[in-house]
């Protein structure tokens, strides 16, 4: 590999001046007013150099040199944006193993796709398996095929149970009906509870709890299809009913009494474990998008977005039981926790959420709504997840990217853009119309 180039050199020089520039850009944003950081950095300049970096960056991984590639070809993602039309692809679900190899769903859930499992340098596909997911506490695995949802105890441990697909005809009202799905839903989320006795699937096709003997019906709500179905029988009498959920989100807390779930039409539900709606929360932006418990569980975070914007409101659990707000209701007790970003992905340790935007970001800020800190992707962030001991981090892209991040390393590399002091270890790339992965 051609370490000492004329383009390395350019590349090099180029990326780390560009992250300096956004760096104290963002520095002085936050010191003075994002009105008096002046012109975000452009970031135009290095496009010219990126068919170099790929054959480098190729050559590297053919012969095996990439562990000191990342230093004379620094990580970026801007000049790669031209690319990710016809490159990128989600990647919109990741686990971080006890063993420290990465399971990772590679290919939207409308996709075919495929599972795959990162150790190291070796890249394999797990089959058998088109999602998983997996309960708070990592005890339990779900892995889905077309037959169904298995629940495993350890990954690909010891079945403990099976769940059927959802038919699509459960809990329909009352004096309406619908036709069984004609294939089975797409996953967005597969959530063993804590006891590994039931499944929470968020779909497309709604949001339901699976068991052994059927599944049961969260969202949307009995009230909610309701008043859909006599409005769409009203305005369209000649067309079947059907159910379409957009931004369906759902989470468990640790303890597994309380489910939080929401989609684009209608307010934050959250449920307990008899599966009992306990609150409606209205959300404090246009749509409900994503939820997530705190570690200790005693704040719900609960996100809703407009575009690439969003809010997030928190809320202490110990309040849930009867709350019904309605949106942007301001309650004593709900409190904002950040404000700018549209969450597509979420973890919390100790006293921090840390969460994933659509800009690249992941951003951290406190169970008080504190700001912490920031560290930049690329992309709109996918999936997250984080060790037992919350050191180490990894994320996922829409352009097809998985980072692998030391948190509080107490240093980052010159080329990061960010502010939190955290050490990335390396990045894989899974393009479309790459032969195989690239080790960055």
């Amino acid at each position: 590999m051609q370490l000492e180039s004329d383009q390395q050199r350019e590349w090099k020089e180029k990326t780390l001046a560009y992250a300096k520039a956004v760096n104290d850009y963002i520095a002085k944003g936050i010191k003075d007013g994002w009105e008096n950081a002046g012109d975000e950095p452009a970031s135009e300049g290095r496009e010219h150099l990126v068919p170099d970096v790929l054959v480098a960056l190729r050559e590297a991984n053919r012969s095996g040199q990439t562990s000191l590639f990342r230093e004379y070809w620094p990580p970026a993602h801007e000049p790669f944006i031209f690319m990710l039309d016809e490159n990128g692809q989600s990647i919109p679900m990741l686990c971080l193993l006890p063993d420290d190899s990465i399971l990772a769903r590679i290919g939207a859930p409308y996709e075919k796709g495929r599972v795959v499992r990162i150790n190291k340098t070796a890249i394999e596909d797990v089959p058998g398996v088109e999602f998983f997911g997996y309960c708070p506490n990592k005890r339990y695995f779900a892995a889905a095929n077309e037959k169904g949802i298995t629940v495993t105890d350890g990954w690909q441990g010891e079945s403990v149970l099976f769940c059927p697909w959802p038919t699509g005809t459960e809990d329909i009202p009352e004096g309406f009906s619908v036709e069984p799905l004609k294939s089975r839903p797409d996953p967005t989320r597969l959530m063993p509870f804590p006891d590994g006795k039931r499944v929470l699937l968020v779909s497309e096709d709604g949001i339901f709890v699976l068991t052994p003997d059927g599944a049961r019906r969260l969202q949307p709500t009995q009230e909610e299809l309701k008043e859909y179905f006599t409005w769409s029988q009203q305005q369209y009498p000649e067309e079947e009913l059907s159910v379409n959920v957009s931004m369906a989100h759902g989470t468990i807390s640790a303890d597994g009494q309380t489910i939080a779930v929401g989609a684009q039409d209608g307010k934050h539900h959250i449920f307990d474990a008899d599966l009992q709606l306990i609150a409606q929360i209205g959300p404090h932006n246009e749509y409900p998008h994503y939820a997530l418990f705190s570690a200790d569980g005693e704040i719900l975070a609960l996100n809703a977005c407009h575009f690439y914007h969003g809010a997030t409101i928190g809320v202490p659990t110990a309040m849930l039981k009867g709350l019904n707000t309605d949106y942007y209701e301001e309650k004593e007790g709900i409190f904002l926790l950040q404000d700018g970003a549209r969450v597509y992905a979420g973890v919390s340790r100790r006293d921090e959420f840390l969460i994933g935007d659509a800009y690249g970001y992941v951003k951290a800020f406190s169970k008080t709504g504190q700001s912490c800190w920031r560290h930049f992707i690329g992309s709109t962030i996918d999936a997250i997840d984080i060790s037992p001991d919350g050191k180490k981090l990894v994320v996922s892209t829409h352009a097809g990217f998985i980072s692998l991040i030391e948190l509080d390393a107490g240093r980052q590399q010159p080329y990061q853009i960010g502010n939190g002091n955290h050490n990335e270890k390396c990045r894989w790339i899974f393009w479309k119309n790459e032969p195989a992965p690239l080790i960055w």
